[in-house]
């Protein structure tokens, strides 16, 4: 069996056509380490899902290989790749209690009686369901259901955990709390995971890295504070977290800071995202919180005349919206302050920033 001794995971230039003329994945490339947490990111129909399906056996592979452990996985079906599945809908047995909807897992693989009862036991007090081994799912929350799937998929001990959209079907707070609770088991057992979900706020709060799809294409595979801090192209900077994206042109290049051209003669200077050059036309990409308004921030570079739409108080922040010369819709977050007299609206406020905090990407 071919072997290769890259990462634990790897994917190697996998594709995937249904019709043999369009690709819903093209050329994934990914290597994840034993123990990560890695989540694959993207709008609806990018192929996240395609991906979880091929390396869990349930999609074939038109071309490339899947490796596991250094092992080819492509011949090998699903039962026989020692993987654990975790779905939105839980896909727990009904007929079955808890306690038998863990221990199924185990009996199939032929495990002593006694040695099955142990870690049922053990799984459920570690689920902090040691109580409810005798009922059945139809008397669980939404959470005790994921928590029993979750334990489930993990009762024996597999080599990899996959995880499509598990958190979907629940509510905000819920999905918040089962959020920390599969990362806290996680860290506890340290196995890996391959997890999907179209949910930003999600992937950047559990994952150790994270897989950017559009279109069947990983835009950037890097970790959450690189993903949010140093996107590689205007998609991921969109999709990712609130971000405002400005046109304009390209005057000059110089040092990896290009010199940018708006509408009405103003000019701002923002790090070179990706490939750019002179006269071409790009997006300038700057995060809500990096913005100051009424008024320049110490050191900045950047500044630019807005007038004020309307401002929402949020709790903590306020968000502000305005627009610029030639219709161009701003948003600035600024911590509350009660101390601070609300601006009225359509007043023009100045909005600075630093090219630190800013990037110049080509128009796709």
């Amino acid at each position: 069996m071919e072997r290769d001794g890259n990462g634990f995971l790897t994917a190697v230039n996998v594709r995937k056509t249904y019709d043999h003329k369009h690709l819903v994945v093209k050329d994934f490339n990914i290597c994840v380490e034993q123990g990560e947490f890695i989540t694959l990111l993207g709008p609806s129909g990018s192929g996240k899902t395609t991906v979880l399906m091929m390396l869990a056996g349930f999609e074939s592979v038109t071309s490339g290989d899947i490796r596991v452990d250094g092992a080819s996985f492509l011949n090998r079906p699903p039962h026989k790749r020692d993987i654990g599945m975790v779905f939105q809908n839980y896909a727990l047995f009904p007929n079955m209690t808890v306690a038998e909807n863990l221990a199924y897992p185990l009996e199939v693989r032929k495990m002593k009686a006694a040695d099955v009862r142990a870690r049922v036991s053990h799984f459920l007090k570690m689920i902090e369901l040691q109580d409810f081994g005798a009922r059945y799912p139809n008397q669980l929350s939404g959470g005790q259901k994921q928590r029993v799937a979750l334990a489930r998929s993990l009762i024996f001990e597999p080599k990899l955990v996959l995880m499509d959209e598990p958190l979907g079907a629940l509510d905000k707070k819920l999905r918040e709390q089962m959020q920390f609770e599969i990362t806290s088991i996680h860290k506890k057992l340290g196995f890996t995971v391959v997890y999907v979900t179209h949910d930003q706020v999600e992937a950047l709060t559990m994952s150790s890295r994270i897989a950017v799809f559009n279109q069947g294409v990983v835009q950037q595979y890097a970790s959450p504070t690189e993903l949010y801090e140093r996107p590689a192209n205007a998609f991921v900077a969109d999709f990712i977290g609130e971000n405002n994206l400005i046109s304009g042109r390209v005057a000059s290049i110089d040092a990896g800071v290009a010199t940018v051209e708006l509408s009405g003669q103003t000019v701002i200077r923002a790090q070179v995202g990706d490939a750019l050059g002179p006269g071409q036309s790009c997006f300038v990409s700057v995060r809500p919180e990096k913005l100051t308004l009424g008024g320049e921030r110490d050191g900045c570079e950047n500044r630019i005349r807005a007038r004020l739409v309307a401002s929402h108080y949020v709790g903590d922040f306020i968000r502000h919206y305005l627009e610029l010369e030639g219709g161009t819709q701003l948003i600035v977050k600024e911590l509350s302050d009660i101390h601070q007299q609300p601006y009225p609206e359509g007043t023009l406020l100045d909005v600075s920033w630093h090219v630190q905090g800013c990037f110049a990407f080509s128009i796709q």
